[in-house]
């Protein structure tokens, strides 16, 4: 069960030696084909919705999925030991006309070539989406709803791009389902339980949708076992054929019984994920704390004498199958979210319910195998706590030493309180996982919106900068509480906004199959958008605190304690975007002033009080589900597209340029006073508040991680970065001079994985922009 080497000298994250040959042909045999747009799933769903005009939404919904469960394409590929995909053809793009029909036809004739995640796009399918998918959306969708009740003045927030809304042109994912309860109760356990429901209320809609597609499950998973008893039948190699046969027996056993062994749960695991993707089409239906669910799953099967080779390899299975969805994002939208973050997160670690550590065997076994598997999906997360082992903990610091940029780690002890400030009960907090990139969510329970919204601070700045310019005693306490003011306003906008997708989420795609497997739902009679969850929350990511507490430092230092030049002329200089007579002026701000990420206090609690604003501003409003909104503190990869919302700013960047990256992290080139300075830098800012997530990223010389003290060293920087109550931290461990490489010959890089947000891509995936963004972040040596 040895995993493999790395073979750097081949390629540096992507070729193992010695490794398993399965694990490592299915690998190879994903990326063989380029990225293809497929659009069955589509006129699957376009076909379902033409013959049930008239009924209500959430059964039409139903209905289609069901039919796509029933007539969509599938195959077992080679080598595969777990069945379910998405696609016949690997890694394919699914559009959701039902969804956004319009920026589909827009960029028709550009996804093939645009800057970031390119599919084939054949031209035999852009007639079929012409004149067959496109006339019958248009005017029908949910994007038609949402931008329909927009009122005058969100619209005018958006057009001067001081937010953006998410989850306008797709399904609702950034959730986990109820794994646990569905592998301790199989399928049978749902359509018996939704048929006496269904039997007791006959006019309830969601128990008679979430009937017709557990059902429609059930389907799905026999046309597979009838797939592989014919392949089986037709196979020449003995070893294959058994397996075959085994894969059909167990097709038909998981489409009635819960799973009894290890391989029999992750075969059922995979199966109500991919459902889950034909229901919605959404990015992160996080698979949430798999070593906990899954462990006695493993336990058993080494009981009944399974190997742990066989166990390894089919665990290598499912990780592969994870980085065959890929997610289609229109062009801006694949700006914010660059490299294809899927959002098959997986926890690692944590508490139990009895706040002791949780780490087993198998939490052990998935860090090892992803030493094998060396691909962005799972994104593995680890959570830390004072009582982590010492071994885990080590075994973590050897997986973030390998450079693909995961683990990323979590911090239970600020995670746990976070919720518990939410009204979260204290088992649930302990409980709490990963979706998308960092949101933290309580699996099974919440429905939390995590991802509905961004919201650019210094977008805000600069506005209230330009609304004082001309006020010749204009006070830096006066600029401060303008942006205060502004942030209050702007706030209450993001949240009728976000309101207004929600219900369009309610209204045109809802999730009955999803919402059986979220606790309360079922007792609600509700679906997740009507506000069936448990825990229902929608999370703000608040944006540019960086370069905020950066700028407004310089101001007040420069122009309100040292009197070098009015409020007016700094003002004009950011209009001139620093060209000409202030050339000499940029240099100055950047150089000759301190900045965020250097513990510095005066700079560091500039960026606390306004996100503390924000937060609390933020926290007043209540969703249309009953929740709380909720403050975020991370970009993905919007900081580059935030920040060619926003013109030059006095903290020496130009009109466009990027922002801080990550959320919490230093803006670029900024921080040169090692990284436990960042790290007390981002502890002054009250990481309570962010219960929707915050992002750290940090960058090392791979050096610094070199043999086992190199080991121990970055094991005790976590056990720091923990007792500073952090919420989150990621690393690169890349040299500047491979990736500059990297940039200059791809060919020899195409396995190399970095750290872009709260996800990991190739790198050689990447656009120019984003490749640029991560080689310039600091190198950090302890």
């Amino acid at each position: 069960m040895a995993t493999g080497i790395i073979d750097k000298e081949k390629n540096i994250a992507n070729v193992v030696t010695n490794g398993n040959d399965r694990i490592q042909r299915m690998k190879d045999n994903l990326f063989k084909e380029k990225r293809q747009i497929s659009l069955e799933r589509a006129l699957l769903y376009t076909e379902s919705y033409q013959q049930t005009e008239g009924e209500t939404t959430i059964i039409r919904r139903a209905k289609a999925v069901a039919h796509i469960l029933a007539k969509t394409s599938i195959t077992i590929r080679e080598g595969e030991l777990l069945v379910g995909n998405r696609t016949v053809r690997p890694r394919s793009g699914i559009v959701s006309p039902e969804m956004d029909p319009y920026w589909i036809l827009k960029e028709i004739d550009t996804i093939a070539t645009r800057p970031q995640d390119q599919f084939e796009f054949t031209e035999a399918d852009k007639a079929v989406y012409r004149q067959k998918l496109y006339p019958y959306w248009e005017g029908r969708s949910m994007k038609d709803f949402i931008n329909g009740q927009l009122t005058d003045e969100v619209k005018t927030a958006l057009k001067d791009e001081v937010f953006k809304l998410n989850q306008t042109d797709k399904g609702q994912g950034h959730i986990i389902m109820d794994f646990p309860a569905v592998l301790s109760n199989g399928i049978g356990y749902y359509i018996d339980s939704l048929k006496e429901k269904t039997a007791e209320e006959p006019d309830n809609a969601f128990f008679q949708a979430g009937l017709i597609i557990f059902q429609g499950m059930q389907e799905h998973f026999l046309r597979y076992a009838d797939l592989a008893e014919e392949m089986s039948q037709l196979e020449s190699d003995r070893t294959r054929q058994e397996e075959l046969a085994i894969m059909a027996a167990m097709c038909r056993k998981l489409s009635v019984e819960k799973p009894d062994s290890f391989y029999e749960a992750l075969q059922l695991l995979w199966m109500t994920s991919i459902v889950g993707q034909y229901e919605s089409n959404a990015s992160s239906l996080s698979l949430g704390r798999m070593d906990q669910y899954m462990y006695p799953y493993y336990q058993a099967s080494l009981n009944d004498g399974i190997s742990e080779a066989f166990l390894y390899e089919v665990l290598g299975d499912f990780y592969i199958k994870t980085n065959d969805v890929v997610l289609l994002r229109s062009e801006s939208s694949a700006k914010c979210f660059a490299g294809f973050p899927t959002g098959y997160t997986v926890v690692l670690g944590g508490l139990d319910e009895y706040g002791h550590t949780s780490v087993n065997p198998l939490s052990y076994i998935m860090l090892d195998l992803y030493h094998e598997v060396l691909l962005p999906q799972p994104n593995l997360s680890v959570r830390m706590n004072e009582l982590i082992p010492r071994r885990f903990l080590l075994k973590t610091c050897e997986t973030i030493r390998l450079g693909t940029g995961i683990p990323q780690l979590f911090n239970d002890e600020v995670c746990v309180p976070a919720f518990l400030s939410k009204g979260v009960s204290l088992d649930d907090a302990r409980d709490y996982a990963t979706v998308g990139c960092v949101e933290t969510s309580i699996p099974g329970k919440t429905y939390g919106l995590h991802d509905i919204a961004l919201f650019n601070l210094l977008r805000i700045m600069e506005l209230s900068m330009y609304e004082l310019k001309d006020k010749s005693d204009v006070t830096y306490d006066e600029l401060f509480e303008t942006i205060k003011a502004k942030i209050a306003y702007y706030v209450q906008l993001v949240a009728k906004g976000s309101d207004i997708v929600d219900l369009g989420h309610r209204q045109y795609a809802p999730t009955p199959f999803l919402s059986v497997l979220i606790q309360d739902c079922m007792e609600k009679g509700k679906d997740v958008t009507e506000g069936g969850a448990r825990y229902n929350f929608s999370g703000v990511q608040g944006i540019g605190e960086a370069n905020l507490s950066d700028s407004l430092y310089v101001i007040k230092k420069m122009v309100f304690e040292n009197h070098e030049m009015s409020f007016s002329e700094l003002v004009e200089a950011m209009a001139a975007n620093y060209t000409g007579e202030y050339e000499a002026l940029q240099k100055h701000v950047i150089q000759d002033f301190e900045k965020y990420g250097n513990d510095d206090d005066e700079i560091d609690l500039i960026a606390a009080r306004l996100f503390r604003y924000y937060a609390k501003e933020l926290e007043k409003y209540t969703n249309v589900r009953g929740g709380q909104f909720i403050a975020g503190a991370y970009t993905v990869s919007a900081h580059i597209p935030l920040g060619e919302a926003v013109g030059a700013t006095p903290d020496g960047r130009k009109a466009q340029e990027q922002l801080a990256d990550g959320g919490l992290s230093p803006m670029v080139g900024r921080d040169h006073l090692g990284p436990t300075a960042v790290l007390k830098s981002v502890s002054k800012l009250d990481n309570y508040l962010t219960v929707n997530g915050s992002l750290l990223n940090l960058k090392f010389q791979p050096n610094t991680l070199k043999g086992q003290q190199g080991l121990n060293k970055f094991a005790d920087f976590l056990m720091a970065y923990t007792k500073l109550k952090i919420q989150h931290v990621q690393f690169n461990v890349q040299s500047k001079a491979t990736l500059l490489d990297a940039q200059k010959h791809p060919e020899k890089y195409t396995g190399l994985l970095v750290r872009v947000a709260g996800y990991s891509a190739f790198f050689v995936d990447l656009n120019k922009q984003i490749q640029d963004d991560i080689i310039a972040r600091v190198e950090h040596e302890l």
